[in-house]
């Protein structure tokens, strides 16, 4: 049976694509787009996304915190730090163990799945004052 607050989530996102959609916008603007959705309805909207930038040669500017997500379906990545860019590029080439600890504070192990980096955290790194 599935989720019906998470069903109902995952609509909502759908009809704010439509209706960016229908305004025949050349760049989709996008604010944490799988906020509140459950695994499967996270990669439902972000495979629909996909498919429209692909279909219609448009762009998507989206702001994610899952790095995971972000490595997957995005082609160049822009890592903040106290709003300024820290790196940017191919997810391949921004999410690293040392950009992850620098930018996070958290040690992770950084894998590629399917072609895509996968971030595993392991434990947030240690302060000054934690020494």
């Amino acid at each position: 049976m599935k989720n019906s607050s998470a069903f109902r989530r995952s609509e909502q996102q759908k009809v704010l694509l439509a209706r960016a959609l229908a305004q025949e916008a050349d760049v989709l603007l996008l604010n944490e787009p799988t906020s509140n959705l459950d695994l499967r309805h996270q990669l439902e909207v972000l495979g629909i996304v996909r498919s429209i930038v692909n279909e219609r040669g448009i762009a998507a500017i989206m702001a994610i915190h899952d790095l995971n997500l972000a490595a997957r379906f995005s082609d160049h990545l822009i890592f903040l730090d106290k709003g300024r860019i820290y790196d940017a590029g191919e997810p391949a080439q921004v999410l690293t163990q040392e950009n992850i600890r620098n930018v996070y504070g958290v040690e992770a192990i950084v894998s590629k799945n399917s072609g895509h980096p996968h971030i595993i955290p392991i434990a947030p790194v240690p302060t000054m004052g934690e020494r």
